[in-house]
């Protein structure tokens, strides 16, 4: 295969060639944040009104040839937030952490779901994303490289599955959905993968990956 010349994206949905938008487009615009404001902006006044603690999420794109998927995870029942949803491994950045968004992201991947970090090639990170639940979630992208293996902690993750990244990047997948909250209809994003139903944050995170990568 001849490569691609430097400054040229990829075609198709391979780990390199998401590697390879990464790498063109995604150092933009890193300072504008991302959050639940973008499609409610009523909700720039509730976050911030209170103080956000800091968070890392890993996004692990999976290196699967020619068929990149991702790895998602479903939270425990008995979570104190966001039970039972769809999310990516993470949590909050801690002093272990040196506060930076990497060591966290990988930290609590190998907590949540066992996996080793010397499986992970850390490529970028996405804006920060602001959630009316009181979080700054800085979301850090990284290549997984098989083979690997994963042992999920029961006490946060009740299942692990993987979905093609070609899903999550069409926009056709991606419904705005909404309900009322607070006395006020809210907007969000849903992304139904069988009987898996992707939403909330999760949700918000992957929109936010395909405009700045696909769109």
């Amino acid at each position: 295969m001849i490569p691609s010349p430097p400054g040229t994206l990829e075609a198709g949905f391979s780990a390199r060639a998401f590697a390879r938008r990464v790498a063109i487009k995604g150092n933009e615009t890193l300072g504008e944040d991302h959050g639940d404001h973008l499609l409610n902006p009523d909700l720039d006044a509730m976050i911030a009104a209170n103080p956000l603690r800091d968070a890392a999420v890993l996004v692990p794109i999976v290196d699967r040839g020619d068929e990149a998927s991702v790895i998602l995870t479903i939270r425990t029942a008995n979570m104190r937030k966001h039970s039972g949803q769809v999310a990516f491994p993470g949590g909050a950045i801690d002093p272990e952490d040196d506060y930076e968004p990497e060591k966290a992201a990988l930290r609590e991947t190998h907590e949540e779901i066992g996996l080793e970090g010397r499986h992970v090639e850390l490529i970028g990170r996405l804006p920060r994303y602001l959630t009316t639940t009181g979080y700054s979630i800085t979301p850090v992208l990284g290549l997984v490289h098989p083979p690997f293996e994963l042992a999920p902690n029961p006490d946060e993750v009740a299942d692990v599955f993987e979905v093609p990244l070609s899903f999550l990047m069409n926009p056709a997948n991606h419904r705005r959905e909404s309900r009322i909250w607070q006395d006020k209809e809210r907007f969000y994003y849903t992304m139904p993968f069988g009987d898996r139903f992707i939403w909330g944050v999760t949700a918000g995170i992957i929109r936010t990956l395909y405009e700045r990568l696909y769109a």
